[in-house]
């Protein structure tokens, strides 16, 4: 386990390869699990508007879901996380013209139809964090089917998990604390 600041993370954060490569992986962070993506409470009336915005661009299976049981699903006890439907498929899911899931509220960000890029824990995938007393966990959830595309493609391009998430934990931590990250990073990879 490495340090920097208030957050404990794993080492494999410095050394593994990631790229996310959506061409072979057809975006199945988005549809394969028991579970949606965790959100925080704060991200909930943001969630709440995406989906006001976007619904008409939803599969209307998705929209009936959220209509129903909500956006988001859970409590403050045991944590939130945006609904599915059945198939285990985010709420939010878009097909491309491949096939592969995305993000509509991505998808809005980046045409600038929407002013938020989606909720942390989908951006900083696939690192998933825990608060526990003050202090946040990091860990690398690796899982084959959804993770192994994008760890091959880090590899032949020479990208670190830590690198390619940079934006996402700019993001969460700032600036500052993502270069004291990168420092602990190349510390780390020294060692081995």
């Amino acid at each position: 386990m490495i340090r920097v600041d208030d957050v404990i993370l794993s080492e494999d954060i410095a050394t593994a390869t990631f790229a996310c490569d959506i061409s072979r992986c057809k975006g199945a962070c988005c549809v394969v699990g028991d579970a949606g993506a965790p959100v925080s409470k704060n991200e909930i009336p943001v969630l709440r508007k995406a989906f006001r915005e976007l619904k008409d661009e939803l599969d209307p299976v998705a929209v009936s879901k959220a209509e129903h049981e909500g956006v988001v699903v859970g409590d403050s006890e045991n944590g939130y996380e945006i609904n599915c439907v059945d198939s285990g498929e985010c709420i939010f899911v878009q097909k491309d013209r491949n096939g592969a899931a995305t993000c509509a509220i991505q998808n809005a960000y980046y045409k600038k139809r929407f002013n938020w890029e989606k909720p942390i824990s989908c951006h900083l995938y696939p690192v998933r964090l825990k608060h526990i007393a003050g202090v946040d966990y990091a860990n690398f959830e690796y899982i084959p089917e959804l993770c192994a595309a994008g760890c091959k493609r880090g590899s032949e391009e020479g990208v670190y998990l830590s690198d390619f998430l940079g934006s996402a934990l700019i993001r969460r931590y700032g600036q500052e604390w993502y270069d004291k990250f990168l420092e602990t990073c190349n510390e780390v990879r020294r060692r081995q």
